[in-house]
């Protein structure tokens, strides 16, 4: 019991030297997420006016050709070199074996139509290529694909919009609800500004998981601002601190089960490795976002109002 005591007194302390700093720069704090926002903004802009659009879109949102080549002896750079100028916008994947990571397989995606993909693809592997046997062809229409792209975008707009509203009736407040909207806002946009730079194409399985992204980043959010505002008999600084811990175990539980998949499952599928990428970069800003964004809000708040009374 004796030799317990000191570990006491020092947790203790250290709990207490962070408060205090909190309390005294939790104002502060905010400038670091206002700079990530701000220069994603101008990013933003600038991308804009080279790309015509927000996001660099993959096949499945801009029509084109996907070609599956069942053929473990392709090299992706012979043939990445060989097909580069003769298509539009191609993009070549391996497709590997979980357990040995050995090559199986190669995708090839372009935007020019599978006639003229064929004939080129044919030229260089000196064979033909016989859908269902040795690849498979799969073709979108620009029409139907930009006509998807548009659905998709009005269905993450009326969700957003759904879980604004679904907040202002939780908590019939306008700056604790517009601080778990930013935060939900700041980890969607923070995680378009980042994906745009790692130059990945986003397929209707990135919207998706955009969608998905909603519902984890307003929990914590929801979870902090219900501990602060509505449970009483522990100071602000408890109150956040118990917050935080049943916070942060949601969040980093979800982020290792994503990562885990993202490692494990990832290489079988392009597919699933875009969703859980998407996943593990928006949990990530999540953290800062509800953690230094959210959190500073709501103290800011609760001071002013405790004052104003």
């Amino acid at each position: 019991m004796e030799e317990q005591q000191p570990q006491k007194t020092e947790k203790k302390s250290f709990s207490e030297k962070f408060a205090k700093f909190h309390d005294k720069n939790y104002k502060l704090l905010l400038i670091i997420p206002l700079i990530l926002i701000i220069s994603g903004f101008v990013y933003m802009g600038f991308f804009y006016s080279q790309n015509g659009d927000f996001i660099h879109k993959d096949i499945s949102l801009t029509g084109g050709t996907s070609v599956t080549i069942n053929d473990e002896n392709v090299n992706l750079k012979d043939l990445e070199n060989a097909i580069y100028n003769k298509l539009e916008s191609v993009n070549i994947r391996e497709v590997s074996d979980l357990l040995t990571n050995k090559q199986i397989a190669v995708i090839v995606e372009t935007r020019s139509n599978d006639t003229r993909t064929k004939e080129i693809l044919e030229d260089y592997l000196n064979y033909p290529l016989i859908n269902g046997q040795n690849c498979n062809f799969e073709f979108t229409g620009a029409t139907l694909s930009e006509g998807f792209y548009r659905q998709l975008l009005i269905a993450l707009l009326i969700a957003f919009v759904l879980m604004a509203i679904v907040v202002f009736i939780q908590f019939k407040s306008f700056i604790p609800s517009m601080a778990v909207i930013l935060s939900a806002f700041a980890d969607i946009f923070m995680t378009l500004v980042l994906v745009n730079l790692l130059g990945i194409s986003i397929s209707t399985a990135g919207i998706v998981a955009i969608l998905m992204l909603i519902g984890y980043s307003v929990d914590t959010d929801i979870l902090l601002t219900n501990k602060v505002l509505k449970r009483e008999g522990k100071s602000l600084n408890g109150r956040i601190f118990d917050a935080f811990k049943t916070g942060i175990t949601m969040t980093l539980t979800s982020l290792l089960a994503v990562l885990a998949a993202l490692i494990i499952l990832g290489q079988l599928s392009s597919i699933l490795s875009q969703i859980f990428t998407i996943m593990v970069i928006g949990l990530s800003f999540d953290i800062m976002n509800t953690w230094l964004t959210n959190v500073s809000i709501i103290k800011w708040y609760v001071k002013k109002k405790k004052h104003e009374n």
